[in-house]
């Protein structure tokens, strides 16, 4: 029992620095200055996680609905996805992708996200 217990969380110990360092090394790379230059924080997770706390001024397309809805975001424009732990803003940055936006990043988890705006936004 005990040594299950040890394994458990040496593995979920494991996955967090994988996180954060994948997090560090990817998710981090320039978008404090897609966001200084007008990226929309596209918030992919439902409607009800959304209502539980979201990036203000983000704009929220679920996953579940980003088939049919694609179409009201102008592919011109910039869009950084995010979610509760980034594996949805990865399927919504692709899905994004392949139908001709050119300028979609993930931004992973949004909490995480939120503090990378809010440090472009005391820049200002």
């Amino acid at each position: 029992m005990m040594k299950a217990v040890i394994i458990t969380l040496v593995s979920l110990l494991v996955i967090y620095i994988a996180y954060r360092t994948y997090r560090f090394a990817m998710l981090d790379k320039g978008l404090d200055k897609e966001i200084a230059k007008g990226a929309i924080i596209l918030d992919v997770r439902t409607e009800r996680e959304y209502e539980t706390g979201h990036i203000d001024g983000s704009v929220n397309i679920s996953l579940g609905t980003i088939r049919e809805r694609y179409k009201e975001l102008d592919p011109d424009k910039t869009y950084i996805t995010t979610c509760s732990h980034g594996l949805r803003s990865v399927k919504v940055e692709s899905l994004l992708k392949e139908r001709g936006f050119k300028h979609v990043y993930n931004g992973g988890a949004w909490t995480d996200l939120q503090e990378i705006v809010m440090q472009q936004r005391n820049k200002q």
